[in-house]
């Protein structure tokens, strides 16, 4: 009745779910404690729909997609979850990629945890006071940090600078 065909083809199924599994994305979890701390509930009922998708639930808005991508006006980017301050205007800079970049973070503005999703290991980026997840860190970013902060523009807000730094 079952012959060899069916068996091998069972098991590949089930190697098969099994790579599935592996490779799904499932949010990297800081295992931190943070300042601002709130349930699931009160995220929602703050933050957009899309905000909430990438802040909390560690998912990445489409490459281009964010106003912010494009900003060019001095100031500062800062959390959308709680308004903490994250990168300067100065430290902006085209990458390429669809997403707004940045060669250096603030100080004590992020927090950094290993992300597995996917099958490959990266550095996920989050909000030190909030938790929320930002974006990711990669080496290939400009001199002088050769750091590029590959960040979520919708889990950002942006403050420009008063009339006198224009």
């Amino acid at each position: 009745m079952f012959d060899r065909r069916f068996l091998l083809a069972s098991v590949a199924g089930l190697f098969g779910l099994g790579a599935f599994r592996w490779l799904r994305s499932t949010p990297a979890q800081a295992a931190e404690k943070f300042e601002i701390e709130k349930t699931d509930a009160e995220w929602r009922a703050q933050l957009t729909p899309q905000q909430y998708e990438i802040l909390r639930k560690h998912g990445t808005e489409r490459p281009g997609s964010s106003p912010l991508l494009k900003e060019k006006r001095k100031g500062v980017f800062a959390c959308a979850g709680c308004d903490l301050p994250l990168f300067s205007s100065e430290t902006k800079y085209e990458s390429g990629t669809g997403w707004p970049s940045f060669w250096q973070p603030l100080d004590n503005a992020l927090g950094k945890t290993e992300d597995r999703t996917f099958g490959m290991t990266r550095t996920e980026v989050h909000c030190h006071r909030c938790g929320g997840h930002l974006g990711h860190v990669f080496d290939d970013g400009p001199p002088p940090t050769g750091l590029r902060y590959c960040i979520d523009g919708f889990g950002m807000v942006f403050h420009p600078a008063g009339p006198q730094a224009s």
